[in-house]
């Protein structure tokens, strides 16, 4: 799967994809992480991608035409739907994650910054708008980086067993519900006992305990 990010800080990402899962599933060829900046779309002799909004009020828009030209670059490079990281986006969930992946064999996430993006862009270009919770972030860089870990688990090859991805939190082995609590060595830490069901060798009897304690 190809994840093309549009963005004006593409260095925040570098850190972030370049480890653990994400940096071997690239090296391994089953998913590709691309960054844009989008300032080096700007006719701007300053390179600005912003200014103040009509009708007033606090804060400064991101302009359309930076915006509009890096998407119809990219799109020559990506055909995925362009989606547009927001508050005001539908909520991330598991299953949706999961419906992105199976659906899609690319994308082109947009993030934005202070108070967002001039409206046509979205009318003209954005295909689907994402949110990752109720709360406002200073940009949609944290988001795009939720949003490519949260797919790529579902693409095969990633987490190397498929069933991880279904036997974990919100997953079709917990109905939906977040997973158990779990314990590893020592059996007892600061005074505190691993319970003694999860020490007992008795697997039919630790997964009704499992059952029973999910969240």
């Amino acid at each position: 799967m190809r994840f093309d990010v549009i963005t004006i800080f593409p260095e925040m990402l570098s850190s972030y994809i370049g480890e653990s899962i994400l940096s071997r599933a690239q090296k391994e060829g089953l998913i590709e992480i691309h960054t844009h900046d989008l300032r080096k779309y700007s006719k701007d002799r300053h390179q600005k991608v912003d200014d103040t909004p009509y009708g007033g009020g606090a804060g400064m828009l991101m302009t359309p035409q930076p915006l509009y030209d890096a998407i119809t670059a990219v799109k020559k490079l990506n055909k995925g739907p362009v989606v547009f990281m927001t508050p005001q986006g539908q909520k991330l969930t598991h299953t949706r994650a999961k419906r992105l992946a199976r659906t899609n064999d690319s994308m082109i996430l947009l993030c934005g910054r202070y108070e967002g993006i001039d409206q046509r862009i979205r009318d003209m270009l954005v295909d689907m708008e994402v949110s990752i919770g109720d709360f406002v972030l200073t940009g949609g860089e944290l988001a795009a980086m939720v949003v490519i870990d949260a797919v790529s688990r579902f693409i095969p090859g990633v987490l190397g067993d498929m069933d991880s991805a279904e036997d974990d939190s919100f997953g079709r082995r917990f109905g939906g519900k977040k997973e158990y609590p779990h314990y590893t060595k020592p059996a007892i830490f600061k005074g505190m006992q691993v319970p003694e069901v999860l020490r007992s060798g008795n697997h039919a009897e630790i997964e009704k305990w499992r059952m029973r304690n999910l969240k």
